[in-house]
């Protein structure tokens, strides 16, 4: 599904402390944590992957779903907060896009990325654009399929489809062996959960997978290194 096509079914669920999270109707999942989605985001992805150290001009982080976009800005707002010279490359899969209101509904309740979503906001319908600090490029449709006809390699990736309970098309044992196929030599990847048969599934595609704690009610997460 693109954006031109009919909207993805969605509702908001309000949170204790203000505002509203957007639910995937489809997915029965929300599109991230009801408590802190921005807090979610960096201890899971870029604590994760340890972009803090990592990050320099020409690094490529590649993600599997890039739903309401908080993962890409809560990147940025790291990147440009190095204040180093040069892009970073960003390519997202999604087979459900939402429409920029939507999009850019939901980066509002994350006034700390206000910067980003508003240099973004212009772009959100587009495919593919760049920045003086970044080279973005998002590939619609089933990422089984899209992901092995892609022709780049990331550096470190975001894993975050929706729940492997609720969305297990996401998780599939192929599909972690393309992650692997079109990553660096010494990449990593991130997710939130720590589902057993993901992180086997990891580990059989050539990744060393460990367990950290994860956020919030999760009590572990999955990181890996190829």
């Amino acid at each position: 599904m693109t954006g031109t096509e009919a909207p993805e079914p969605l509702e908001w669920r309000a949170r204790d402390a203000g505002g509203a999270v957007p639910v995937s109707r489809r997915f029965d999942d929300p599109y991230y944590s009801l408590d802190d989605g921005l807090a979610e985001t960096r201890h899971t992805f870029l604590d994760g992957n340890s972009l803090r150290d990592r990050l320099q001009d020409g690094f490529h982080v590649a993600e599997l779903g890039f739903g309401t976009g908080l993962n890409l800005l809560a990147l940025m707002a790291l990147w440009e907060g190095m204040d180093a010279p040069g892009q970073i490359r960003f390519t997202t899969f999604e087979a459900h896009a939402l429409d920029p209101a939507t999009m850019a509904r939901a980066q509002a309740a994350f006034p700390a990325l206000a910067p980003q979503a508003e240099a973004l906001r212009p772009h959100l319908a587009s495919p593919r654009f760049e920045t003086a600090t970044l080279r973005f490029e998002r590939i619609d449709g089933d990422a089984r399929e899209t992901l092995p006809a892609w022709d780049g390699k990331a550096d470190a990736w975001f894993l975050d489809g929706f729940s492997p309970a609720k969305n297990p098309q996401m998780w599939e044992a192929d599909l972690m062996r393309a992650v692997a196929r079109h990553t660096a030599p010494g990449g990593t990847a991130a997710t939130y959960t720590a589902a057993g048969h993901v992180r086997r599934a990891l580990a059989e595609a050539g990744f060393t997978v460990t367990r950290q704690p994860g956020y919030g009610r999760k009590r572990h997460m999955t990181v890996a290194r190829l």
